[in-house]
């Protein structure tokens, strides 16, 4: 499999402050360490690891670093190291999925959509689209650009692009036909001819994406976010056409929870059940991908969760995958980040075959 791996630790948040936790993360390059109170050091080696605890200013035009030789990470120095080539990807053909992974809190979404002049990877790809350096439309090109946008609450897809009120309690189905392989039936579908018609999109699904209040982050998300970019290419040269085609996906994944923790029940607990097992069965998916390349026969099991059912075609084949993972620097998250850090591992770790 084509997997790249990037590691991003964020500022403490108001809770961290409050309870004055330390810090448990050291960068160093692409290695990660990890302390606690008594300096059981624990090391993670990824292909980037990105700093945004400190080392930044508050300007007009976003956070940025505060002096010149910070290494702070900010939104464009993460966009330019992976979002750039997941935009490369699609252009050349190849279906692309970023997925943003992490406990709740620990600021998917913001490296994802941003927030007020802190644009996140999606809208900063949306923008490189159709400034002209990487598509051209003339006579001898031409392209159709179009988006969607789902999140899957409890299992099951609704359409961010449509009201509440008209949406089924079923939520969409998935299909499969031998010419497009997987899609989601009835899901609106927009061709865009600009950035700013999908700001216009994504500032929509946004408002409709199922939020919720957990003890671990007051504006938790309970579902599963996917924006999908459709690109269609064609391309003329002496009377002959050429037609190249690819997805590309960004998926905000809910974030993952202890229930102990968190003390969920109701509502709560069967929303943190659902996310923690899709989350589970996404690991197993890439973890049985990464055996049936090295030779073996394996049954992928995509079917075991909607959200491995829906990116079938964008896991399997001829896809590239990137898992950003977000984590938050305070001791008193160790575990949580120790968790996620080694769901990235095994990721990273199932990349090539030993024989």
């Amino acid at each position: 499999m084509n997997i790249t791996v990037a590691i991003r630790v964020r500022p403490f948040n108001k809770r961290e402050k409050e309870i004055k936790s330390k810090l448990c993360i050291e960068m160093i390059n692409n290695k990660i360490n990890i302390y606690n109170e008594k300096k059981v050091n624990k090391t993670f080696g990824f292909d980037y690891c990105f700093w945004s605890h400190d080392g930044f200013q508050n300007q007009l035009d976003g956070y940025s670093a505060s002096i010149l030789n910070s290494n702070y990470a900010d939104q464009l120095f993460v966009y330019e190291k992976i979002g750039k080539n997941l935009l490369t990807n699609i252009i050349e053909g190849y279906n692309s999925t970023l997925f943003a992974y992490g406990q709740t809190g620990s600021g998917k979404s913001y490296s994802i959509f941003g927030y007020g002049n802190n644009k996140g990877i999606l809208p900063m790809i949306c923008e490189d689209l159709f400034k002209g350096d990487f598509l051209t439309k003339n006579l001898n090109n031409q392209f159709i650009l179009s988006v969607s946008m789902i999140e899957i609450y409890n299992e099951k897809i609704q359409d961010l692009l449509i009201s509440i009120n008209n949406r089924t309690k079923e939520g969409l189905k998935v299909r499969e036909n031998n010419k497009i392989g997987i899609f989601i039936e009835n899901v609106t579908s927009i061709n865009v001819n600009s950035y700013e018609d999908i700001l216009k999109i994504i500032f929509k699904g946004e408002k409709n994406r199922t939020l919720g209040a957990t003890l671990m982050n007051e504006t938790s998300s309970r579902s599963h976010t996917i924006f999908s970019i459709d690109l269609l290419q064609k391309t003329n040269n002496n009377n002959k056409t050429t037609t190249k085609q690819a997805k590309l996906n960004i998926v905000d994944l809910a974030g993952s929870e202890r229930i102990t923790k968190t003390h969920a029940e109701g509502q709560r607990l069967k929303e943190s059940q659902s996310i923690n097992k899709s989350l589970t069965v996404l690991g197993m998916v890439i973890h049985q991908l990464y055996e049936k390349e090295c030779g073996k026969h394996v049954n992928i099991s995509y079917r075991d969760s909607v959200l491995t059912r829906i990116l079938q075609d964008a896991l399997g084949g001829n896809s590239k995958t990137t898992m950003l993972c977000a984590v938050s620097p305070a001791l008193d998250n160790i575990d949580e980040t120790l968790s996620t850090l080694r769901y990235e591992k095994k990721k990273k770790n199932k990349t090539k075959c030993y024989y």
